[in-house]
């Protein structure tokens, strides 16, 4: 198991890499001129010059992606050309909103998407199937935006029952946390459904039947438990997803976290944030899966063998 985690983690440089270099190379491209930002469109060409130089936007695109790598390796993004505050930190103070809505929006997700999958699949092809199938297709459909909007518009607007955007109290969370729980209710209700009835064909289910186990015991005990890896992949990745910061739902919402950080950092192309901002979002991407890879081992011991 040791051996599959350091391995794991080291196949994280290379992905690391190409993260960077792809999101280097855009932000290069991107047309603006960080300088000029800082310094206003009414600065002396002069000065707007001599900042670039202090920055080192002169220099050739490979010899500032060495400086970024070289600069990354020890833990030193540089500061916002904004804020002029160290990147980093300023990331670490917008994820706890950002792992707060994420583990709400998961939470609605298994508290629909589970249940749900499992009664579609037990009651294949019944009108609870079909109205559930239908939902979740529009579900999976649904663009997140668009559907944080009609909330909005019925509980803010109309209802006034809750706040629009904002962070804070626990009406807050409500409906950023419905907007992304039910879209991620969609996928999982869908794949706990044809795992479920992928298992519940099998032999031993059947003759865990004949014997005259509990349609309970058969489904909750030997189904859903021998079901359970494809719904953790999907669930891991779902939540990996929001912890990288649901940049669309985060920015409708007014959100503090690290998604609508991305995106100011890409309107005013500041560079350094975006590109701390992308790497670290990798890496929780890539800790997640490793977790979900892990719990793998707990849930069927056949895996566990494997790591020896």
């Amino acid at each position: 198991m040791y051996k599959y985690i350091l391995r794991r983690l080291l196949m994280l440089i290379p992905v690391m890499l190409g993260v960077t270099f792809i999101v280097f190379s855009i932000m290069y491209m991107t047309p603006g001129d960080p300088a000029q930002m800082m310094l206003g469109e009414s600065a002396p060409e002069a000065a707007v010059q001599a900042l670039r130089e202090e920055m080192g936007l002169n220099d050739p695109f490979l010899v500032q992606y060495g400086r970024f790598v070289k600069n990354a390796a020890m833990g030193q993004f540089g500061r916002s050309y904004i804020t002029k505050r160290e990147v980093f930190s300023e990331i670490l103070s917008r994820f706890p909103a950002t792992l707060q809505l994420a583990v709400s929006g998961v939470l609605v997700a298994v508290i629909i998407g589970i249940p749900v999958g499992i009664i579609s699949a037990t009651k294949q092809y019944s009108l609870f199937d079909s109205v559930s199938m239908i939902a979740a297709l529009l579900g999976v459909s649904m663009p997140n935006f668009w559907q944080g909007l009609m909330l909005i518009l019925l509980f803010s607007v109309n209802l006034q029952m809750l706040p629009s955007g904002g962070y804070g109290s626990f009406e807050h969370f409500i409906l950023p946390a419905l907007t992304l729980g039910t879209s991620s209710a969609a996928i999982i209700t869908r794949m706990t459904r044809s795992s479920m009835l992928e298992v519940i064909r099998q032999d031993y289910i059947r003759t865990a039947r004949a014997k005259g186990v509990a349609e309970n015991t058969v489904i909750n005990k030997h189904a859903l438990k021998n079901a359970l890896i494809p719904i953790i992949t999907v669930v891991g990745l779902q939540f990996g997803y929001l912890l990288g910061g649901a940049v669309l739902t985060e920015t409708v919402f007014s959100w503090p976290g690290i998604g609508r950080l991305l995106v100011e950092a890409i309107r005013q192309k500041d560079t350094p944030m975006v590109q701390a901002t992308v790497v670290f979002i990798a890496v929780t991407f890539s800790i997640v899966n490793l977790g979900v890879d892990i719990l793998y081992s707990f849930v069927d011991p056949r895996i566990k063998s494997q790591y020896k």
